[in-house]
Protein backbone atom coordinates (compact mmCIF):
# COMPACT_ATOMS: atom_id res chain seq x y z
CA UNK A 1 0.00 0.00 0.00
CA UNK A 2 1.26 3.47 -1.47
CA UNK A 3 1.06 6.33 1.25
CA UNK A 4 -1.42 9.34 -0.08
CA UNK A 5 0.96 12.84 -0.70
CA UNK A 6 -1.14 15.41 0.46
CA UNK A 7 -2.47 17.99 -1.50
CA UNK A 8 0.44 20.58 -2.56
CA UNK A 9 -1.68 23.21 -1.08
CA UNK A 10 -2.48 22.12 2.08
CA UNK A 11 1.08 22.16 3.17
CA UNK A 12 0.71 26.13 4.17
CA UNK A 13 -2.99 25.31 6.36
CA UNK A 14 -1.21 22.94 9.16
CA UNK A 15 0.50 24.23 11.76
CA UNK A 16 2.66 21.53 13.08
CA UNK A 17 3.41 20.57 16.74
CA UNK A 18 6.57 18.73 17.07
CA UNK A 19 5.87 16.75 19.97
CA UNK A 20 5.68 13.04 20.02
CA UNK A 21 1.95 11.67 21.33
CA UNK A 22 0.85 7.89 22.47
CA UNK A 23 -1.91 6.96 20.47
CA UNK A 24 -3.54 4.01 22.06
CA UNK A 25 -6.37 1.55 21.98
CA UNK A 26 -6.97 -0.70 19.01
CA UNK A 27 -9.54 1.28 17.31
CA UNK A 28 -7.84 4.44 17.74
CA UNK A 29 -4.58 2.94 15.91
CA UNK A 30 -6.68 1.25 13.22
CA UNK A 31 -8.08 4.29 12.39
CA UNK A 32 -4.90 5.84 12.03
CA UNK A 33 -3.53 2.89 10.28
CA UNK A 34 -6.53 3.57 7.66
CA UNK A 35 -5.71 7.28 7.45
CA UNK A 36 -2.49 6.41 6.75
CA UNK A 37 -1.46 9.06 9.73
CA UNK A 38 2.36 8.66 10.41
CA UNK A 39 3.15 6.54 12.79
CA UNK A 40 7.22 6.08 13.66
CA UNK A 41 6.91 2.78 15.73
CA UNK A 42 3.92 0.32 17.44
CA UNK A 43 4.21 -1.55 20.21
CA UNK A 44 1.98 -4.45 20.50
CA UNK A 45 1.54 -6.87 23.63
CA UNK A 46 3.11 -10.23 23.16
CA UNK A 47 0.00 -11.64 25.01
CA UNK A 48 -2.30 -10.09 22.89
CA UNK A 49 -2.32 -11.28 18.84
CA UNK A 50 -6.22 -12.23 18.45
CA UNK A 51 -9.04 -10.31 16.94
CA UNK A 52 -8.37 -6.86 15.55
CA UNK A 53 -4.76 -6.73 16.28
CA UNK A 54 -4.32 -9.24 13.50
CA UNK A 55 -5.52 -6.73 11.13
CA UNK A 56 -3.43 -3.75 13.11
CA UNK A 57 -0.41 -5.71 12.59
CA UNK A 58 -1.37 -6.40 8.73
CA UNK A 59 -1.65 -2.47 8.09
CA UNK A 60 1.33 -1.26 9.60
CA UNK A 61 3.15 -4.48 8.22
CA UNK A 62 1.42 -2.99 4.65
CA UNK A 63 2.89 0.69 5.63
CA UNK A 64 6.36 -1.01 6.55
CA UNK A 65 6.21 0.60 10.40
CA UNK A 66 8.38 -0.90 12.99
CA UNK A 67 6.30 -3.12 15.07
CA UNK A 68 7.82 -4.44 18.58
CA UNK A 69 6.50 -6.78 21.03
CA UNK A 70 6.40 -5.97 24.47
CA UNK A 71 4.88 -7.28 27.62
CA UNK A 72 2.09 -5.75 29.58
CA UNK A 73 3.78 -4.24 32.12
CA UNK A 74 5.53 -2.51 29.30
CA UNK A 75 2.54 -1.15 28.05
CA UNK A 76 0.64 0.04 30.97
CA UNK A 77 3.94 2.13 32.21
CA UNK A 78 3.57 3.93 28.97
CA UNK A 79 -0.22 4.31 29.17
CA UNK A 80 -2.10 7.87 29.91
CA UNK A 81 -5.25 6.98 28.49
CA UNK A 82 -5.55 3.72 31.25
CA UNK A 83 -6.74 1.36 28.54
CA UNK A 84 -4.14 0.54 25.68
CA UNK A 85 -6.41 -2.79 24.68
CA UNK A 86 -2.91 -4.06 24.18
CA UNK A 87 -1.30 -1.93 21.36
CA UNK A 88 -0.01 1.72 21.48
CA UNK A 89 1.12 3.45 18.37
CA UNK A 90 4.13 6.24 18.70
CA UNK A 91 2.85 9.16 16.57
CA UNK A 92 3.72 12.80 15.50
CA UNK A 93 1.28 15.09 17.41
CA UNK A 94 -1.65 15.82 15.56
CA UNK A 95 -1.59 18.94 12.84
CA UNK A 96 -4.26 21.65 12.83
CA UNK A 97 -5.95 23.12 10.20
CA UNK A 98 -6.64 26.61 9.01
CA UNK A 99 -10.19 28.14 9.57
CA UNK A 100 -9.91 28.61 5.36
CA UNK A 101 -9.08 24.65 5.28
CA UNK A 102 -12.42 23.65 6.69
CA UNK A 103 -14.07 26.46 5.03
CA UNK A 104 -12.75 24.68 1.87
CA UNK A 105 -13.59 21.28 3.35
CA UNK A 106 -17.12 22.25 3.01
CA UNK A 107 -17.00 23.71 -0.65
CA UNK A 108 -15.29 21.09 -2.09
CA UNK A 109 -18.06 18.47 -1.13
CA UNK A 110 -20.65 21.18 -2.05
CA UNK A 111 -22.51 21.58 1.20
CA UNK A 112 -23.11 24.31 3.35
CA UNK A 113 -20.41 24.90 6.11
CA UNK A 114 -21.16 23.58 9.10
CA UNK A 115 -18.30 24.45 11.87
CA UNK A 116 -18.39 23.82 15.59
CA UNK A 117 -16.54 26.39 17.89
CA UNK A 118 -15.45 25.27 21.15
CA UNK A 119 -14.45 27.69 24.20
CA UNK A 120 -12.23 26.59 26.79
CA UNK A 121 -13.13 23.16 26.74
CA UNK A 122 -10.50 21.45 29.55
CA UNK A 123 -11.59 17.71 29.92
CA UNK A 124 -9.93 15.47 27.13
CA UNK A 125 -12.33 13.24 27.41
CA UNK A 126 -15.17 15.81 26.73
CA UNK A 127 -13.19 16.77 23.63
CA UNK A 128 -12.48 13.60 22.08
CA UNK A 129 -16.15 12.65 23.07
CA UNK A 130 -17.25 15.44 20.68
CA UNK A 131 -14.92 14.97 18.04
CA UNK A 132 -16.38 11.54 17.82
CA UNK A 133 -19.96 12.82 17.49
CA UNK A 134 -18.59 16.22 14.88
CA UNK A 135 -17.76 13.16 12.90
CA UNK A 136 -20.99 11.46 12.54
CA UNK A 137 -22.98 14.46 12.42
CA UNK A 138 -21.12 15.61 9.06
CA UNK A 139 -19.16 19.15 10.57
CA UNK A 140 -16.51 19.98 8.67
CA UNK A 141 -14.35 21.43 10.89
CA UNK A 142 -13.90 22.53 14.69
CA UNK A 143 -12.68 25.95 16.01
CA UNK A 144 -10.66 25.48 19.53
CA UNK A 145 -8.41 28.34 21.69
CA UNK A 146 -4.61 28.05 21.77
CA UNK A 147 -4.91 28.98 25.78
CA UNK A 148 -7.47 27.50 28.53
CA UNK A 149 -8.08 24.68 26.48
CA UNK A 150 -6.95 21.06 26.07
CA UNK A 151 -5.45 20.40 22.71
CA UNK A 152 -5.17 17.10 20.69
CA UNK A 153 -3.63 14.86 23.50
CA UNK A 154 -3.61 11.21 23.69
CA UNK A 155 -6.41 10.83 25.37
CA UNK A 156 -8.59 12.85 23.35
CA UNK A 157 -7.66 10.69 20.21
CA UNK A 158 -8.14 7.69 22.11
CA UNK A 159 -11.89 8.61 23.34
CA UNK A 160 -12.37 9.59 19.55
CA UNK A 161 -12.70 6.05 18.54
CA UNK A 162 -10.51 7.29 15.30
CA UNK A 163 -12.57 10.45 14.51
CA UNK A 164 -9.72 12.31 15.23
CA UNK A 165 -7.72 11.45 12.15
CA UNK A 166 -10.78 12.69 9.70
CA UNK A 167 -12.07 15.89 11.55
CA UNK A 168 -10.31 19.41 11.34
CA UNK A 169 -9.32 20.73 14.39
CA UNK A 170 -7.98 24.73 14.16
CA UNK A 171 -6.55 26.48 17.22
CA UNK A 172 -6.85 30.07 17.31
CA UNK A 173 -5.41 32.55 19.34
CA UNK A 174 -8.73 34.78 19.58
CA UNK A 175 -12.30 32.76 19.18
CA UNK A 176 -13.68 36.44 19.29
CA UNK A 177 -11.93 37.03 15.61
CA UNK A 178 -12.19 33.63 14.66
CA UNK A 179 -16.44 33.96 15.13
CA UNK A 180 -16.35 37.28 13.03
CA UNK A 181 -13.83 35.58 10.52
CA UNK A 182 -16.75 32.75 9.93
CA UNK A 183 -19.80 35.66 9.91
CA UNK A 184 -17.71 37.52 6.95
CA UNK A 185 -17.65 34.45 5.10
CA UNK A 186 -21.83 33.90 5.76
CA UNK A 187 -22.28 31.62 8.44
CA UNK A 188 -24.69 32.00 11.16
CA UNK A 189 -23.43 31.49 14.93
CA UNK A 190 -25.53 29.84 17.36
CA UNK A 191 -24.21 29.51 21.02
CA UNK A 192 -25.52 27.32 23.86
CA UNK A 193 -26.77 28.35 27.08
CA UNK A 194 -30.12 28.11 29.06
CA UNK A 195 -30.65 31.85 28.60
CA UNK A 196 -31.76 31.53 24.64
CA UNK A 197 -34.80 30.61 22.96
CA UNK A 198 -35.85 26.67 22.54
CA UNK A 199 -33.59 25.12 20.01
CA UNK A 200 -36.04 23.19 18.48
CA UNK A 201 -37.89 26.18 16.98
CA UNK A 202 -34.52 27.81 15.18
CA UNK A 203 -33.65 27.87 11.55
CA UNK A 204 -30.39 25.54 11.48
CA UNK A 205 -30.60 24.49 7.87
CA UNK A 206 -27.71 27.41 6.19
CA UNK A 207 -24.33 28.14 6.81
CA UNK A 208 -24.09 27.39 10.68
CA UNK A 209 -21.42 27.50 13.64
CA UNK A 210 -22.26 25.98 16.63
CA UNK A 211 -20.70 27.38 19.86
CA UNK A 212 -20.48 25.34 23.13
CA UNK A 213 -19.37 26.71 25.89
CA UNK A 214 -16.78 25.16 28.85
CA UNK A 215 -17.94 22.13 31.25
CA UNK A 216 -18.56 24.62 33.89
CA UNK A 217 -19.00 28.54 33.01
CA UNK A 218 -20.72 27.97 29.30
CA UNK A 219 -19.52 30.72 26.97
CA UNK A 220 -17.91 33.89 27.57
CA UNK A 221 -19.43 37.20 28.18
CA UNK A 222 -17.51 38.27 24.56
CA UNK A 223 -17.92 35.32 22.81
CA UNK A 224 -21.61 35.59 23.71
CA UNK A 225 -22.01 38.63 22.40
CA UNK A 226 -20.78 37.87 19.15
CA UNK A 227 -23.44 35.05 18.72
CA UNK A 228 -26.19 35.82 15.97
CA UNK A 229 -28.89 33.30 18.04
CA UNK A 230 -28.58 31.71 21.85
CA UNK A 231 -30.16 28.59 21.53
CA UNK A 232 -31.39 26.41 24.72
CA UNK A 233 -31.89 22.85 24.78
CA UNK A 234 -35.25 22.29 26.71
CA UNK A 235 -34.71 20.35 30.31
CA UNK A 236 -37.63 18.89 32.14
CA UNK A 237 -36.19 16.81 34.98
CA UNK A 238 -34.03 17.95 38.09
CA UNK A 239 -31.09 18.12 36.71
CA UNK A 240 -30.07 21.56 35.28
CA UNK A 241 -27.53 21.33 33.05
CA UNK A 242 -25.64 18.91 30.60
CA UNK A 243 -22.13 17.67 29.80
CA UNK A 244 -20.43 19.83 27.14
CA UNK A 245 -20.30 17.15 24.91
CA UNK A 246 -23.57 15.79 25.64
CA UNK A 247 -25.11 19.21 24.75
CA UNK A 248 -22.92 19.49 21.73
CA UNK A 249 -24.15 16.20 20.55
CA UNK A 250 -27.96 17.56 20.40
CA UNK A 251 -27.10 20.55 19.12
CA UNK A 252 -25.37 18.96 16.21
CA UNK A 253 -27.92 16.37 15.76
CA UNK A 254 -30.82 19.21 15.66
CA UNK A 255 -28.59 20.88 12.77
CA UNK A 256 -28.19 16.99 11.33
CA UNK A 257 -32.31 16.64 11.58
CA UNK A 258 -32.91 20.43 9.80
CA UNK A 259 -30.65 19.65 7.26
CA UNK A 260 -31.70 15.67 6.31
CA UNK A 261 -35.14 15.12 7.60
CA UNK A 262 -37.43 17.92 8.00
CA UNK A 263 -40.24 18.71 5.63
CA UNK A 264 -40.54 21.71 4.06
Amino acid sequence: MKKRNRPANRKNDFNQDQTELLLEGRNAVLEALKAERSIDKLLIQDSQLQGSIQQIIYEAKQQKIVIQRVNKQKLDSLSTAGNHQGVIAFVPSYDYVSIDFILQKAKDKGESPFVLILDEINDPHNLGAILRTANAAGVHGVIIPKRRAVGLTSTVAKVSAGAIEYVGVARVSNLVQAVEELKKQGLWIVGGDMNGEILYTMDLKGPIGIVIGNEGEGISHLLREKCDFIGKIPMYGEISSLNASVAGSLMMYEVVRQRYFRQA
